[in-house]
């Protein structure tokens, strides 16, 4: 008999570790826990398994489809924007064809389930692409289907992974004799920067705020690279995971696209600057803008119109700007590092 297990790509990044707490918090250890990386020793426990794979292994897919009853996805793994523009073929492959290859795995799954696979996709503000500075201040807040003309390789994978679960969802096979849509429930959000007190970042070009803050936490300089007046959205980590969560639980009747903006504040690198200073008095931060990451990160809105997400399925962030900083991120970094001291 197969085991059901609830897949989580991406496990040992910020999102995957952040997530596996949660179910952990609620008694929920039926987790297959899947990344190239292995999974941190305090998080084994609280999974049924956690394998050290490749998204973009066929053969281990084919393991996945024989031996586990999978009814709910969690794709979280992906290469992240600054690191995607190194190795943007890398990148299309694993956020692109991986995104394919677990679309199929839920076809498969759907077929033996007898319903649905639900399949949650965290998308990204990088597949938004304004054109410049005059036009960013005049547009706000931006809508889920404006703007998209990404910049970054990043951003065109999320977009185009956001059409292909879509299609999935919708048109799979659709001149097949016996279509085969409906068979994935596919949900995405559109996540703005995410800031987590208990991952570093790895490689995301919104980086710069968390970056900021864990410097100086361990007394580090750091040098910001972008300018003190950029400003674009951002969410604490257990808001990112509570609007996963939420989605997922959502009747799908209540839905009306299958890809929601979520957002919680959207500072400028300044006011960071100033909140992290008044937190570290000792803290190093200079800004010294990398003018190609500046570059992208004007591409992206100074924040997201999340206004469907709020009426389809009641979205609402717990964390503003001071509660993230004050209650959330500035105590458990300070408890962090004091404890490596």
């Amino acid at each position: 008999m197969r085991k059901e297990v609830i897949l989580i790509t991406g496990a040992a990044g910020e999102m995957g570790q952040a997530l596996i707490e949660h179910f952990a918090h609620q008694g929920i250890h039926n987790i297959l826990a899947l990344d190239v990386k292995p999974l941190p020793k305090p998080l084994r426990a609280q999974v049924e398994v956690a394998i050290m794979g490749d998204i973009l292994d066929e053969a281990l897919f084919g393991r996945l489809v024989a031996e586990y009853a999978i009814p709910v996805i969690y794709h979280l793994a992906a290469l992240l924007s600054t690191r995607a523009e190194f190795t943007p073929e890398a990148a299309h492959r694993v956020n692109v064809d991986g995104t394919l290859q677990l679309l199929k795995l839920a076809v498969d799954q759907a077929s033996w389930l007898g319903h649905p696979v639900k399949f949650l996709f965290p998308s990204s503000v990088a597949v938004y692409g304004i054109p410049d500075l005059e036009t960013k201040a005049r547009v706000g807040a931006v809508k889920e289907h404006e703007w998209l003309e990404p910049t970054t390789m990043y951003g065109c994978n999320k977009l185009y992974g956001e059409h292909l679960g879509r299609y999935y969802a919708r048109h799979y096979r659709q001149l097949a004799a016996e279509p085969q849509r409906g068979r994935v429930d596919f949900r995405a959000i559109r996540f703005p920067g995410l800031i987590s007190a208990f991952t570093t970042p790895t490689g995301g070009t919104s980086d710069y705020g968390p970056e900021m803050l864990h410097a100086a936490a361990q007394g580090k300089p750091y040098a910001c690279f972008v300018r003190p007046d950029t400003r674009m959205p951002f969410m604490a980590m257990p808001d990112a995971i509570k609007a996963l969560l939420q989605l997922g639980q959502a009747p799908a009747e209540k839905l009306t696209s299958h890809v929601y903006n979520v957002t919680s504040f959207n500072p400028s690198a300044e006011e960071i600057y100033e909140i992290v200073h008044r937190a570290f008095p000792d803290a190093q931060i200079t800004f010294r803008p990398d003018l190609k990451r500046q570059a992208i990160v004007d591409s992206w809105p100074v924040d997201q119109d999340d206004s469907r997400a709020r009426r389809d399925w009641g979205w609402q962030p717990d964390y503003d700007m001071q509660r993230a900083f004050e209650e959330y991120l500035i105590p458990n970094i300070k408890a962090r590092y004091m404890q490596a001291v």
